[in-house]
């Protein structure tokens, strides 16, 4: 077990950070039409960089360290404690080095989700980055691991290389429709969304070219501050968040660098022999909202979205026009990905990454579903 501590990151684990009430943002006007706020309670702190987080159904919590820097050492975590993680599943699999077998070692996860049968799911797109830049995907290293939280045991392992990612592909995040056995993906570097058959590791490359998958230049500006890296220029990420609504009818994206989140039925996705142009036509844009990275749906049926320029989470309503921020706080800096727990408890990471070298730590919160 590794513990994390520093004492000026020491934080008190029921610590409740008041939220600022905000309004309602619509996509047609800027009135205001609603305030409500939440609580948010840390769960834990780390003075290493994580993105992802997943919780299993006997609330065991889960969280990933992206390959960034020199000193990354672990990818995949189970949190035990507000100060302190253990590797998960192992050290083994935490350990890489170029001589080691792509296939069974961690290079650099992004993501971790757990489904409803109470198996983790971890996204490895095995592309590090060094000073901000993508070093390429590792030959035979980009992977989805299936783990057995009941036994702990690495249960399936999918391997995914070319033409289903590209050499500076980065999968970013993972649904999973348990029923049909089908995972979706998103890559944020290339743009594109990428469905794998859980069943036979069969996956399939879609939307490269479309415009919905892609950036849409906007500049990001967080804490009164451009965007940009260790360059000097701007990020530009593409397709990265995704969500599966409860019923599995509808899958949901959109790019970081942008304004729209779009949907397509998952009856169209989950077609083997389905074409670009017809995905294409059948997707719907769902209106303007800002920018967010991960987004996932709650027990109460409704989308939560991370703001990453408004330190904030935002709700949407299925079908609806607008999105309203409902927890808002100076702590929540550049929130990044979400998990739900059984009983509708929702968590989400901070993972600083407009932010070099931050004074603060990298923070879990959680919060009340909006019922």
């Amino acid at each position: 077990m590794k513990t994390f501590y520093c004492p000026a990151f020491r934080l008190i684990a029921s610590l409740h950070i008041a939220i600022i009430f905000s309004a309602m943002l619509s996509c047609d006007n800027d009135d205001d039409i609603e305030t409500a706020g939440r609580d948010l309670d840390l769960v834990a702190n780390s003075p290493m960089q994580w993105t992802g987080v997943a919780i299993g159904n006997n609330n065991r919590l889960f969280a990933n360290f992206p390959n960034w820097s020199e000193e990354h050492s672990m990818s995949v975590v189970e949190v035990t404690g507000t100060e302190s993680v253990s590797p998960y599943p192992n050290a083994e699999w935490n350990t890489w080095s170029p001589q080691l077998d792509p296939a069974t070692h961690f290079i650099c996860v992004q993501s971790v989700f757990v489904d409803k049968n109470n198996f983790l799911w971890v996204l490895d797109p095995a592309n590090p980055q060094r000073a901000g830049e993508y070093l390429g995907v590792v030959p035979g290293g980009a992977k989805l691991v299936k783990i057995d939280l009941a036994s702990n045991a690495v249960a399936q392992t999918i391997i995914f290389s070319e033409p289903v990612i590209e050499k500076m592909s980065y999968l970013n995040d993972i649904r999973i429709d348990e029923n049909k056995g089908i995972g979706y993906m998103t890559d944020s570097n290339e743009g594109a969304l990428v469905v794998v058959d859980l069943k036979t590791g069969a996956a399939r490359r879609h939307l490269a070219h479309d415009p919905t998958t892609k950036s849409e230049n906007r500049i990001l500006r967080v804490e009164g501050e451009e965007v940009r890296n260790e360059q000097g220029e701007y990020v530009n990420f593409h397709s990265d968040g995704i969500a599966v609504n409860p019923d599995r009818t509808y899958l949901y994206w959109r790019p970081i660098n942008g304004e729209s989140l779009y949907r397509l039925s998952t009856s169209f996705l989950n077609d083997a022999n389905v074409t670009d142009s017809t995905l294409s036509a059948n997707i719907q844009r769902m209106g303007d909202f800002p920018p967010s990275d991960g987004m996932i749906f709650g027990r109460d049926g409704k989308l939560y979205l991370t703001s990453i320029e408004e330190n904030a989470v935002r709700v949407y309503e299925e079908g609806g026009k607008s999105t309203r921020i409902i927890a808002k706080s100076e702590d929540l800096k550049w929130p990044d990905s979400f998990a739900v727990s059984p009983d509708g408890t929702i968590y989400v990471t901070t993972s600083q990454i407009h932010i070099k070298n931050p004074p603060e730590p990298y923070r879990i919160f959680k919060f009340e579903e909006n019922r």
